[in-house]
C-alpha cells in the first residue's frame, strides 16, 4: 500500500490534484484543491478505494488526521466517499470531529448530500469511534485539544449529569471558548460553573 505521495502540482480541478511524481502524473481526488498551488510540492497521504463498478479511485489528504478521519466517515454505513469528501471540505477534520463529538446533528445535516436523518445515523455510528480515536491519543496535534472535551464530558457523565445538560454545557464550552488550549481543569470550572447557574 501507498501511504503517501511527494511531487509537483502540474494540475488541478475542484477536488482533483494531479501530482509529477518522477515519470508519472498521479491524479487524486482531494477534499479542496484551493491549498494546492500549481507548480509547487506537495505531500498528500493516499488512500485506495475499490468500487465493484468503477474499480480502483485514488484519493488524497494534507495531513494523516485527514485520511484517518474520510476512513471514518466512510465505515459508517451507507456513507460513501464521495459524501466524505464533502464533510472534509465543508467542515474539516477536526469541526467534524467536534460535531460527532458534541452530537451537533445540525451541524452535520448543512454538509450537501447529508440530511438531518443521515447526520443522526452518522451520530449515532460514530460517536463511539471518534470518542476512541481521541482517547487513543492517535490524533496530530491539530485535533489533540479534542481529548480534554472527551474527558470533560466523561467527568461529567460520572457526576450523573443527563445528556441534555451535558450538550448544553458542550455547547456553551465551545461557544465561550477562544482559547483551545485550555486545560481540564480550566475547561471543567468553566462547565460546573455554567451548571450551578442552571439550577
Amino acid at each position: 500500500m501507498i501511504a503517501y505521495v511527494t511531487g509537483t502540482v502540474a494540475h488541478k480541478e475542484e477536488q482533483i490534484v494531479t501530482l509529477n511524481v518522477g515519470p508519472m502524473g498521479i491524479a487524486l481526488s482531494v477534499p479542496t484543491s484551493r491549498d494546492y498551488q500549481i507548480g509547487a510540492a506537495a505531500t498528500l497521504y493516499t488512500y485506495m478505494h475499490w468500487n465493484q463498478e468503477q474499480g480502483p479511485s485514488f484519493f488524497g489528504f494534507a495531513s494523516q488526521t485527514e485520511r484517518q478521519v474520510f476512513l471514518l466517515i466512510i465505515s459508517c454505513q451507507g456513507i460513501g466517499p464521495r459524501i466524505a469528501l464533502a464533510v472534509l471540505a465543508d467542515l474539516g477534520a477536526q469541526r467534524f470531529l467536534e460535531a460527532v463529538h458534541m452530537e451537533e446533528d445540525r451541524t452535520l445535516s448543512k454538509v450537501s448530500g447529508i440530511g438531518a436523518k443521515k447526520a443522526e445515523h452518522i451520530i449515532v455510528q460514530l460517536k463511539h469511534k471518534v470518542a476512541q480515536l481521541i482517547s487513543s491519543g492517535a490524533l496530530e496535534a491539530s485535533a489533540m485539544h479534542l481529548t480534554e472535551w472527551n474527558t470533560v464530558t466523561q467527568a461529567l457523565e460520572s457526576l450523573n449529569y443527563s445528556r441534555q445538560e451535558i450538550n448544553r454545557v458542550m455547547t456553551h464550552l465551545k461557544s465561550n471558548t477562544t482559547d483551545q488550549k485550555q486545560t481540564f481543569d480550566q475547561l471543567m470550572r468553566q462547565a460546573l460553573s455554567f451548571l450551578s447557574k442552571q439550577s
